[in-house]
């Protein structure tokens, strides 16, 4: 069982200088790779404080001189936002210079805030976000590629600054849906999941939705490793669990707000905050959630490891403007504590095999 650290680098409000957001998500990563977590997730979003990173693979390349053995990954480059053979050239650069330990993780993306400001259609996301996913994969497996297709077309083409990992660093889709699923089992690309704040219900279901579609691919569910992103917080102190369990409430308002098309915003940047009846309480989000105790953290996760049997658990760690040095202390007790048992209770047969970098 692997575990990761899923890094948002979120601003809740004007009182968190920028500058201090990106400070704050490095000293996270390499306080993950201290704690033993196996790899450091970044995310992409843009022009809104629901999270500050515009590109993750710069957050690759800035933790590559900072940290040594853990793994650093893009959790996701949204494809329709970019120009696929740039980003190529990117994907390689960042593998080099972070010594073969890039995670490449991939999205369509959801965000129409976003998409409008770069003049791309949201709604043909998974159009363009399909035929770029293609670009990327030629684009790593051939020296010279090319490709002529609905929305973009690509002479003969070389990309000199390669991948360090043979034949790709390892690709994982971000999948919410049973097709994105599919695509994922079918090219072999691992795949990266969530139950948002939903219990075991919520992961039963994922799971189900998993083994269907690696089956309507011919392959076995076990064919593609499965990360699973989720809130967990281990404490005995009321206070720090009410205050993760708001940040993560709030964190999940910005969202649906932006996906469902209703962000509202008094300064076209931060955005508010609304409530909505359909909110978790937080006897709720906790009954459903790894929070609590250390040993309640460690129980629901095996509970949920057993349901859903993912590869990785990518622990949700920065949200809104929960405090900086409790959330250190939370990575360490992680590594202190709660990795340690559950990879004693899973046992040795559970644990996957780290994958290595060749070149």
């Amino acid at each position: 069982m692997e575990f990761g650290t899923f890094i948002l680098a979120a601003q809740r409000g004007y009182h968190q200088p920028p500058h201090e957001v990106i400070r704050n998500s490095i000293e996270q990563a390499r306080a993950s790779e201290h704690a033993g977590f196996d790899v450091a997730w970044f995310a992409e979003h843009h022009f809104n404080n629901y999270s500050l990173v515009p590109s993750p693979l710069m957050m690759v390349s800035a933790l590559s001189g900072l940290t040594s053995t853990i793994r650093l990954g893009t959790a996701v480059c949204v494809l329709p936002l970019y120009q696929p053979q740039r980003l190529l050239s990117e994907i390689g650069f960042a593998d080099i210079v972070c010594n073969g330990r890039l995670e490449l993780g991939v999205g369509s993306g959801y965000q129409q805030f976003e998409f409008e400001r770069f003049g791309v259609n949201v709604d043909e996301a998974p159009q363009v976000f399909s035929e770029y996913l293609d670009i990327i994969q030629k684009g790593l497996k051939e020296t010279i590629f090319e490709h002529r297709g609905t929305y973009a077309r690509i002479p003969p083409t070389a990309i000199s600054v390669r991948p360090l990992q043979k034949p790709t660093p390892p690709i994982w889709l971000a999948a919410g849906s049973a097709r994105s699923m599919m695509r994922a089992y079918r090219d072999g690309l691992n795949l990266f999941v969530t139950a948002l704040h939903g219990g075991l219900d919520a992961i039963a279901n994922l799971r189900d939705m998993l083994q269907q579609s690696a089956s309507a691919e011919g392959k076995d569910v076990t064919a593609a490793k499965i990360s699973l992103l989720r809130c967990c917080y281990a404490s005995d102190d009321r206070r720090e669990i009410e205050s993760y369990l708001d940040n993560a409430r709030f964190q999940r308002r910005l969202s649906e707000a932006l996906h469902q098309r209703r962000q509202q915003s008094a300064d076209g940047y931060m955005l508010q905050e609304t409530p909505r009846e359909t909110d978790l309480t937080f006897e709720m989000m906790e009954k459903n959630l790894p929070v609590g105790s250390v040993n309640r953290v460690i129980d629901r996760l095996l509970e949920e490891i057993e349901v859903l049997r993912p590869d990785q658990i990518a622990v949700q760690t920065q949200l809104g403007d929960f405090d900086q040095k409790t959330m250190i202390k939370q990575i360490e007790l992680w590594g202190e504590r709660i990795i340690p048992e559950v990879k004693k209770a899973l046992g040795p047969e559970r644990r996957p095999v780290a994958m290595k970098a060749h070149g």
